[in-house]
């Protein structure tokens, strides 16, 4: 195993992490109103966890 990531791998895999994060709580309010309540995490692109998909970084 090597000793230090390379900045680029770096750079790719913290471009993965935000990709996963749910999105902000205000886009549900925007998209279904105030009466409606919808998990933010259903408005993310990717849905990838590091346990059950793996990336190609």
């Amino acid at each position: 195993m090597s000793r230090y990531i390379h900045l680029a791998k770096k750079l790719r895999l913290a471009k993965r992490g935000r990709q996963t994060r749910w999105a902000p709580y205000w886009t549900s309010l925007k998209k279904y109103g105030k009466s409606k309540k919808v998990h933010p995490g259903r408005h993310t692109k990717v849905k990838r966890h590091w346990r059950r998909t793996k990336t190609k970084a």
